[in-house]
């Protein structure tokens, strides 16, 4: 089944400690990324997805898993955080919660 439009869905589970998936769906095949920010706009995790075909990236196998720790591997923050999808020209943000 292909999606009728690129998208990303709210994280799960919302709020977390100490993981999280993040699923996501494409419309077209492209390069697909997910970077997730401080509340202070700084970036703290960058996924580089690489090329993805169209479809849904919505299970725990699929989705993308973040264990709340930075590109450093230091864990973040209890906090709001932001994460962004790039999937080609598409973009989207959603926001969700660390607990610790």
């Amino acid at each position: 089944m292909v999606p009728l439009a690129s998208g990303l869905g709210q994280n799960y589970p919302n709020p977390f400690n100490p993981e999280t998936w993040i699923p996501y769906q494409i419309r077209e095949e492209a390069e697909v990324g997910i970077a997730i920010y401080n509340a202070r706009g700084d970036l703290i995790r960058n996924f580089n997805l690489g090329l993805k075909p169209v479809g849904y990236y919505t299970t725990s196998d699929k989705a993308v898993y973040w264990d709340g720790r930075n590109n450093g591997g230091e864990d973040v923050a209890s906090g709001i955080y932001f994460y962004r999808l790039i999937a080609g020209s598409q973009t989207e943000i959603k926001k969700m919660i660390i607990i610790r």
